[in-house]
């Protein structure tokens, strides 16, 4: 049991690295110009990326390579975002050669987990090519595993801390002295600041290189202190160096005032410090993480950290109450009933901002079933109602251990004499007569050995004495066995909380899907045939319309219009107008250039569309001066 702080540590760390295979990143790529796989007559002037969230791309974050592996980019990141559509490109140099271009890319998306891919076009025709890209992703190998266990043990770290502390403050003032429970805070707390300096320490090769050199580069250091992410795990350190001085204090002067009223004086001061400071940690991870990105950050973020903190008082609370239990045995029933009362007010937290964050990160009930994120959240929910149940046996204990139950005590009492004098009976035995060694002595024993073995006679009584007093309350044995089955619970349900902090949550990753499934149902390479009629009112207002795109996919289309009267022969008209717009995306109208070639004829060499999906062709036809219309049909672009 002594080693119990560190083995709930550990088991959440290990457990947390096992479920970590089902965690991708928070912002995905949703769409490029050239597409992944497209074929385009010309080279391109620029080559751009779309993604589902922000994201923050390096120097080199966009990348693309010739057939040889020469860099075939200017080296510039453009931003081309504009309202919700987050769009990033660099401009290629000129006379290309003809071949299969590749592109590599590597961004941090707005909740700090690294992301990164490839995907090749072709100018002219498709080639052999010589680059070859790393197979490990963004935030893999070795180092990303070594970030995931300090994830994970920097929450379970300040569970323990902040939960045990406020136990102690909040329910069981005695316990301020008893080792026990000072051992399994100060475990917290080494354990949570330990994980901060190593993430600090991981982030460059972790969102770079993936190289653990890196971690003591002071180089890489310094560009990880730049970001919004490095910020937040500097500003987590130094709560933790606030958070001695609280434990300090905890442990320390407060621990040796003896009365209540000597102790009043520091409960409040100690209280809100506290409070403060665990406050202030829990936000570092708000303004870092899922909170602050996506759907109504302002309220999601203050929301976070209530949960952070709730979550912290029940099952760090409960972890000093396992403990306290099982090493301390003469707790009061009073302090158990007061953290009774606490983690109902904590659970009553959870459901409240559990809830909210789901809708938040899920968004729509086929997410719920159909993501990664929605059956890890699925799974959490069942853990939960698991530990409720627990929970309830746990406090149909704590009724009973409420009840006076001096029979019991005083039942250990009397055994716990009977084993005192069995004990003396027995070490006076074995001294024998005539030796004047007496029955248990303290000191002055001529044999070493002789005296080791009184030595553990004497703790193995002291022992059996305690664990009989332990055990003679039955309302306290059971608490107990039902406290443990809590923490095993908890230390599951700790692992999947922090497995979804590192998957995509389910609303996005149905973003991505929808992209990804009409990138898969268009006809990628068959042109694009549309007839349009058409009626202006006016005379002879009347005839047809037929547009043909090709190759009809996302990037650069050659455009033709040709309009035709009822008698089926090309017609001229006074104006004609082309455009496109991307509804779902709000993108456009993206108006098109038309040239003339002859009456009834137009072309356009350059339509470009930035993204496949199903995009709205709008035809502008005026026949006269004063009869016009306009005409529009939804076709499917891959």
């Amino acid at each position: 049991m002594r080693r119990l702080p560190a083995l709930l540590l550990l088991v959440a760390g290990l457990l947390g690295t096992a479920l970590s295979g089902t965690a991708s990143a928070h912002s995905a790529l949703t769409g490029s110009d050239p597409a992944d796989g497209a074929v385009v007559a010309t080279a391109p002037q620029r080559v751009t990326l779309t993604f589902s969230e922000q994201v923050a791309l390096g120097d080199d974050g966009i990348r693309v390579l010739e057939p040889s592996g020469k860099r075939a980019d200017s080296g510039e990141l453009r931003d081309l975002c504009s309202g919700p559509v987050v769009r990033y490109g660099v401009d290629l140099r000129d006379g290309l050669p003809d071949g299969t271009y590749t592109v590599a890319w590597q961004a941090v998306s707005a909740d700090s987990h690294p992301i990164s891919g490839a995907f090749t076009f072709s100018i002219g025709e498709p080639s052999a090519t010589k680059v070859v890209l790393p197979r490990q992703e963004a935030g893999g190998g070795l180092v990303g595993q070594l970030y995931d266990i300090g994830r994970y043990v920097s929450y379970a770290g300040f569970t323990v801390l902040a939960g045990g502390s406020a136990f102690v403050l909040v329910c069981w003032p005695r316990g301020a002295s008893v080792r026990p429970v000072r051992r399994l805070v100060a475990y917290g707390w080494v354990a949570f600041t330990a994980a901060t300096l190593a993430l600090l320490m991981l982030r460059g090769p972790y969102t770079g290189s993936g190289r653990l050199g890196d971690a003591f580069d002071p180089g890489v250091l310094q560009g990880v202190l730049d970001t919004r992410t490095g910020a937040a795990l500097t500003s987590r350190l130094l709560l933790a160096g606030v958070a001695a001085l609280f434990v300090a204090a905890l442990f320390g002067p407060y621990a040796r005032r003896e009365g209540p009223g000597d102790r009043r004086d520091l409960v409040y001061g100690l209280a809100a410090g506290g409070t403060v400071v665990a406050a202030g940690i829990a936000g570092t991870w708000a303004l870092s993480e899922h909170a602050s990105t996506g759907v109504q950050p302002a309220l999601a973020m203050p929301l976070d950290v209530l949960h952070l903190l709730a979550v912290a008082a029940w099952l760090g609370g409960l972890a000093a109450l396992a403990v306290a239990l099982y090493r301390e045995p003469s707790i009061e029933r009073a302090a158990v009933g007061r953290f009774s009362r606490l983690a109902f007010g904590a659970v009553a937290v959870l459901a409240a901002t559990g809830l909210y964050q789901s809708w938040r990160q899920v968004g729509s009930w086929s997410a719920l079933t159909g993501t990664a994120y929605g059956r890890l959240l699925l799974l959490k929910l069942g853990l939960v109602a698991v530990l409720l149940g627990v929970g309830w046996v746990s406090r149909g204990w704590t009724r009973r251990l409420a009840e006076p139950a001096r029979g019991a005590s005083h039942g250990a009492d009397d055994e716990s004499r009977a084993e005192e004098s069995g004990a003396e009976e027995t070490g006076a035995a074995e001294s024998g007569p005539g030796t004047g060694a007496g029955p248990v002595p303290d000191a002055g024993v001529a044999d070493p050995v002789r005296a080791a073995q009184l030595a553990r006679q004497r703790a193995a009584v002291a022992t059996a004495r305690r664990r009989r007093v332990r055990d003679a309350d039955p309302a306290r044995a059971g608490l107990r066995r039902s406290v443990l089955a809590e923490t095993a619970v908890v230390v599951v349900l700790l692992a999947v909380t922090t497995a979804l902090t590192t998957t995509e949550p389910g609303r996005t990753q149905e973003q991505v899907d929808r992209a990804q499934a009409v990138g898969a149902t268009a006809v990628p390479d068959r042109p694009v045939d549309v007839t349009l009629p058409f009626d202006t009112g006016g005379p002879d207002g009347t005839g047809t319309v037929r547009l043909t795109l090709d190759p009809g996919r996302s990037g650069a289309n050659a455009l033709r219009v040709d309009v035709d009267g009822t008698d089926g022969r090309a017609r001229d008209v006074a104006e004609l107008k082309v455009s496109f717009t991307l509804d779902e995306r709000e993108i456009g109208p993206l108006a098109i250039a038309l040239d003339k070639d002859a009456p009834g004829r137009w072309t356009a060499r350059s339509a470009r569309l930035p993204l496949p999906g199903d995009w709205r062709i709008r035809v502008t036809v005026r026949t006269s001066d004063i009869d016009q219309t306009t005409i529009d049909k939804n076709v499917k672009i891959g």
